[in-house]
């Protein structure tokens, strides 16, 4: 669903890695898309005094030290949400009926914060279009 490419940002050849690297994936006949929505790291960027990349949709991070990974994180997400057609909803589910086992079922359940006073629950999940709209009709 989605080529990340790291770079060590500090070698001499990095520019000549990434013109094989590129060759490479296009000798390959990977479909455009994943080409075109190729994440850019730029690693080992701790060893370069203020750092930032030349390359318009490079992310700069240091591995070593957590810079940026955050960032290139959420970067990924988003991409991968963007390329298998999912996204990440909060819904409210009443905890005595099937809404949540449902959920568990057809989603991908990352959270669940209860409310015990009132039965209820908030729950995030990663659900694709469709399983939402099955969700929907269920659990109007």
């Amino acid at each position: 669903d989605l080529i990340v490419h790291v770079r060590d940002i500090t070698h001499p050849e990095t520019a000549l890695q990434k013109a094989t690297v590129l060759s490479v994936l296009r000798n390959l006949n990977l479909p455009s898309h994943l080409l075109d929505s190729m994440v850019e790291v730029h690693n080992k960027v701790d060893l370069i005094d203020r750092y930032k990349p030349t390359e318009e949709k490079a992310l700069a991070i240091s591995a070593l030290q957590g810079h940026g990974l955050e960032e290139l994180k959420e970067e990924i997400e988003k991409k991968i949400l963007a390329a298998t057609g999912k996204k990440i909803l909060t819904v409210n589910v009443n905890l005595e009926g099937p809404q949540l086992s449902w959920l568990y079922k057809e989603a991908t359940v990352q959270e669940v914060e209860v409310t015990p006073e009132d039965g209820t629950a908030r729950v995030k999940v990663i659900i694709g279009n469709s399983a939402f709209g099955r969700y929907r009709n269920l659990f109007p």
